[in-house]
């Protein structure tokens, strides 16, 4: 799947491909496993293969706000710290079993120092992940929970039953009693 993925962006040529996947660790996550704690730095970046991961930090009052979910075909990384080499202001956890692919970026930055196509790549994944940004932000700004919980369903239907309802009422920003009635009005 990983491959696929890379391929779509149509940059990198077969002895690119193989190269990289020369580097690429397999690893499995249990529940509740991190991928990566706040306070920690984040030094890989992973394709979910299969599983969902759960993006969340803590308030001032340390309560937990999970504002991301990553679903299989999905890179997972706290990409801000990745980027900076500073700690992260995220946790990112396995809500279920989980299988990644993952890259270690001392061992990526070393293979992108002279192929322009690696720099085409890298820009695409910095676009692909502002985007995802821009779109989530703009969702919370816009969108009511009712709407963005419709969103979540249609595109991510088989994931949906797995996500803890605490858990998916956080990302929603709302109680889980809202959330038990949103859910009341949609039919699977």
């Amino acid at each position: 799947m990983v491959l696929n993925y890379i391929n779509s962006f149509n940059v990198l040529s077969e002895s690119d491909l193989r190269d990289l996947m020369s580097l690429v660790e397999r690893r499995s996550y249990t529940k509740n496993q991190f991928l990566v704690k706040e306070g920690e730095k984040c030094t890989e970046i992973a394709f979910l293969e299969s599983g969902i991961f759960r993006t969340y930090y803590l308030g001032d009052d340390g309560k937990e706000t999970t504002y991301c979910f990553r679903f299989p075909g999905d890179l997972v990384a706290s990409y801000s710290s990745y980027i900076s080499g500073k700690v992260s202001k995220e946790s990112i956890q396995a809500i279920c079993d989980a299988e990644i692919t993952v890259f270690q970026k001392s061992r990526l930055e070393e293979m992108f120092n002279d192929n322009p196509n690696w720099i085409k790549f890298l820009k695409i994944i910095a676009e692909q992940e502002y985007l995802e940004l821009e779109r989530r932000f703009f969702q919370l700004q816009r969108d009511s929970a009712s709407m963005r919980y419709n969103e979540l369903i249609t595109v991510q239907p088989h994931y949906i039953q797995e996500i803890p309802l605490q858990f998916l009422a956080s990302y929603l920003g709302i109680t889980q009693r809202h959330l038990s009635r949103i859910r009341k009005e949609v039919s699977f």
